[in-house]
């Protein structure tokens, strides 16, 4: 990890090279998460609940999404980038290095600007536990860690798999920003309030039904079934496929060409 902490080290003296674009960038993060925030508010201005799910339910489940996404946009930057890496030839170089690549690959990109939105999640989840009159017990404070955990987990699995996808087309294209992006949007509400076929993509294709779907039930007490708890670890899992499937994507590779 020695690396990694110098890369960011580095990184954090180059924005500070320009204080005033970087206080002006990093402020300008507040106004930008808000405008998601307050496109929940307003739809419940008009709704009293989404399918039995209130406002301040929807937000909890929404802050834990947000959380893990901005997470590893921050500290997993590089990885998101990683068809640039293909196309300027740079992954070439990272090969010739006797250190781990997925590592190297990482330190290549970071995007502390964003701290804001992690701070910003932080508050509004617990915004969402008062004004919901939460019993934090020890069960569901393990709940919430682990939901916590599990999304920005998710979400570092999902960049490895694009990333590996850009073994084969070289570019990442806009499937990425499908199931990041697009995946981010909706697993930012319940995922029992779409239709049954976007139910089965979100819970067994891309597991963020139990990132902010079946532990948010305990949470809320729609269930006192203590699997739930443990519920987010399923997303653990999911990582091993995605670490294999990048390992795989390594031993394909020949290189851009010049």
């Amino acid at each position: 990890m020695t690396i990694y902490i110098e890369s960011m080290k580095m990184y954090l003296k180059s924005l500070l090279e320009y204080k005033k674009s970087f206080i002006m960038s990093f402020i300008s993060q507040f106004f930008v998460f808000f405008t998601y925030y307050f496109m929940i508010i307003a739809l419940f201005d008009k709704f009293d609940n989404i399918k039995g799910y209130t406002k301040y339910e929807v937000l909890l489940c929404f802050s834990i999404i947000q959380f893990g996404y901005s997470l590893i946009e921050i500290f997993g930057r590089g990885i998101d980038q990683f068809d640039k890496l293909i196309i300027r030839g740079e992954f070439d170089r990272l090969l010739l290095r006797p250190k781990n690549i997925l590592l190297q690959v990482l330190c290549t990109d970071f995007d502390l600007i964003k701290i804001p939105r992690i701070l910003q999640s932080i508050i509004i989840l617990i915004i969402s536990l008062v004004k919901l009159q939460t019993n934090l017990d020890i069960y569901k404070i393990t709940t919430l860690v682990l939901m916590l955990l599990s999304s920005a987990i998710l979400f570092l699995s999902i960049f490895i798999l694009m990333a590996s996808y850009c073994f084969i087309t070289v570019q990442g294209l806009e499937v990425r920003n499908l199931f990041t992006d697009g995946g981010k949007h909706m697993a930012q509400y319940p995922i029992s309030i779409f239709n049954k076929t976007f139910i089965f993509i979100f819970t067994f294709i891309i597991p963020y039904a139990f990132v902010n779907y079946y532990p948010l039930l305990y949470i809320i007490g729609k269930t006192t079934n203590k699997l739930y708890i443990i519920s987010p670890l399923i997303t653990f899992l999911y990582l091993i496929p995605a670490l294999l499937s990048f390992k795989w994507g390594i031993k394909k590779y020949t290189s851009v060409g010049s």
